[in-house]
This record gives C-alpha cells, sequence and structure tokens, in this order.
C-alpha cells in the first residue's frame, strides 16, 4: 500500500530469486501510483481501490499464485535476493512452512505484548524451537501442499495459519535470519496506542481460540493429579 518509493527495488530482488518464478504485487489501497509502477515492471498486479485490511493482500495473492512454492514479501522492506533464496530452497527441499528466524527483544524485564504472544503461541504448540518465528513476518515461504489444506483464507490470520499447519503435522522450520526488525521503516503510532500490536495479539488469541476448540479447555495438555471438582 502506496510503496511506490521502494517497490522498484523489492520487485528487482524479487525476481532474482528463482528463474522460473512469477511476482503478484496486491496493490491494496494505493493511491500512490503503486498498481501502475508494479505493472510496467512485469509484475502480475491485483489491485483493490479501497485498503481491504491487513494481511488480506496475502490471501488474495496466495489464491491466484500457481507456483508450487510461494514466498511472501513485503513492499516496505529491500531484501537482497540472496536472503530470500534460502526460503524458497527450505521449501524446495520438504519444509511445508519455512519461517523467519526470530526471537525478539527477550531480555527485557517487561516483554513487548507481541513478542510475548508469538512465544507463548509456539510453545502452547510444543515449538518452543521457534521461539519468536511467525507467519507474521516475512519473510516467509509456504509450500503448495499445505495451502490447500489450511485453505489460503487462514492467511488472513497468520498465528492461526502457523497454529493449523502445527496441528496438522505439517513440516514448519525456522530456515533463516533476516533481521527485519533492523531493516523496516518506523511507523507512526497516533498517541501512546499501537493499533498494529493490537491487531497482532488479537489475531494470536484466535490462533489460541482455534486450538482450544481443537484440542479442549487446556489445549491438548493433561491435567496432571488435579482434582478440580474438588475445588469450591
Amino acid at each position: 500500500m502506496n510503496e511506490r518509493i521502494s517497490l522498484p527495488a523489492v520487485l528487482r530482488e524479487a525476481g532474482r530469486v528463482h528463474p522460473r518464478s512469477e511476482t503478484i504485487v496486491v496493490a491494496n489501497g494505493s493511491a500512490d501510483g503503486t498498481p501502475k509502477i508494479a505493472a510496467r515492471l512485469g509484475a502480475r498486479v491485483l489491485y483493490a481501490a479501497e485498503p481491504l485490511g491487513h494481511d488480506v493482500g496475502r490471501r488474495l495473492g496466495a489464491q491466484a499464485a500457481k507456483g508450487t512454492v510461494l514466498l511472501f514479501i513485503d513492499a516496505d522492506m529491500v531484501i537482497p535476493a540472496k536472503e530470500l533464496r534460502p526460503f524458497v530452497e527450505a521449501v524446495c527441499s520438504g519444509v511445508d512452512v519455512a519461517l523467519n528466524g526470530y526471537t525478539g527483544p527477550v531480555g527485557k524485564q517487561e516483554a513487548h505484548p507481541v513478542v510475548l504472544a508469538k512465544h507463548v503461541l509456539n510453545a502452547w504448540l510444543s515449538r518452543p524451537d521457534l521461539q519468536g518465528a511467525s507467519l507474521t513476518a516475512v519473510p516467509h515461504a509456504l509450500s503448495r501442499r499445505v495451502l490447500e489444506n489450511i485453505g489460503p483464507g487462514a492467511l488472513e490470520i497468520p498465528p492461526l495459519a502457523q497454529t493449523m499447519a502445527i496441528v496438522r503435522g505439517w513440516n514448519i522450520q525456522a530456515v533463516h535470519t533476516v533481521p527485519v526488525g533492523k531493516i523496516n521503516p518506523p511507523r507512526r503510532k497516533k498517541g501512546r496506542s499501537d493499533p498494529l500490536a493490537s491487531l497482532v495479539v488479537g489475531d494470536h488469541l484466535e490462533a489460541t481460540q482455534w486450538l482450544i476448540a481443537q484440542r479442549g479447555d487446556r489445549g491438548g495438555y493433561e491435567d496432571l493429579g488435579r482434582l478440580r471438582d474438588k475445588v469450591r
């Protein structure tokens, strides 16, 4: 959305990832000429005149894609092709969800709610090895088979898509680390609130709700020797 300044460089690097690939740009409510720039540079453009919402573009792009490997990046970060290839190569080698390795600032006394949500969800899914790696962060890549299993609609809620893939036994790994926190340009916040952080935490809560629906109130964990019916 409105990334005409960085888009040419982003598309240049995307085109260098693999010799047989298509590049899809989802122009999600752009009003700065982004669609025309993307089309001129050879990308297939999916245009929405009004913003469709955060992460909706991932679902649209996935539905339109024809490839067996789907790589997701953002238009506001220029990531060199050599840093994108490991995600595609991992999926070609048998990984179904190739995540960007991420821990986050875990040494602070008070963790950021998004960092905390990522770690907690992965731990609950018995994948503490993933730490803070998440489909909420780019770059990441998916196999066609896992996309068809969880459905493109799940990509609108990235933590839900990740939870569904783990629960259903797909091969999910943090395969490479791109320090997007240092690359991603800072966004201005209105006042003290951070609506994006609230959105991401809410997405994790939706993933938790799905997990409870699948595995019960304790998310699949045993209650051990607790006698809860004895508590008054």
